[in-house]
């Protein structure tokens, strides 16, 4: 299976073990850490190798897919897009991203997202793509909308990050929204 995929301005493709200082310099920024559930803030300095190494893992074994978004002008690795949280026998899986702050609001994410959504639906043969953000994240919600997900819902208090509770917003897409 391709697991290459272009768009305009970005690719998106397997991570690379050499694109760990870049994927670090990205990810280390608090503001990134804040609308994600995840990652942790001071970000370590290893964290990006073992996250490229559990992201291969997971691909050859058909666990998650992770992609880096690669900036084509410079062929830099600029944040992640993946699918993950698999339910296959419904044909479902979760989506997931983050940018690196300087490339934020210049249209981006909104075509990476696109890219793995078409990877998603037609090479997966997934049948609806969900996303769970912090309520407040409007650059996401917004990245979302762009890209035909609709709001399903709002989970009161799910998420306890940073010290307090935090509402999430459930978004989805099915395939024949595409």
């Amino acid at each position: 299976m391709r697991l290459e995929f272009h768009g305009k301005r970005v690719s998106i493709r397997p991570l690379r073990f050499s694109d760990a200082p870049e994927l670090y310099e990205n990810v280390k920024d608090e503001e990134i850490v804040t609308w994600t559930v995840s990652i942790p803030h001071p970000y370590p300095k290893d964290g990006a190798l073992k996250f490229i190494r559990k992201a291969r893992y997971n691909i050859r074994k058909n666990k998650s897919y992770a992609f880096g978004i690669v900036l084509k002008e410079t062929d830099t690795v600029i944040g992640v897009v993946d699918l993950m949280a698999f339910d296959w026998k419904n044909r479902n899986a979760e989506i997931g991203y983050w940018l690196g702050k300087k490339y934020w609001g210049e249209g981006l994410m909104t075509e990476a997202v696109g890219l793995i959504l078409k990877f998603g639906f037609r090479n997966l043969k997934l049948h609806r793509i969900y996303a769970r953000l912090f309520e407040g994240n409007t650059g996401s919600a917004r990245i979302l909308e762009k890209c035909g997900f609709k709001l399903e819902g709002r989970l009161r208090e799910e998420r306890y990050r940073y010290g307090k509770w935090h509402d999430t917003l459930r978004y989805g897409i099915l395939e024949s929204g595409l």
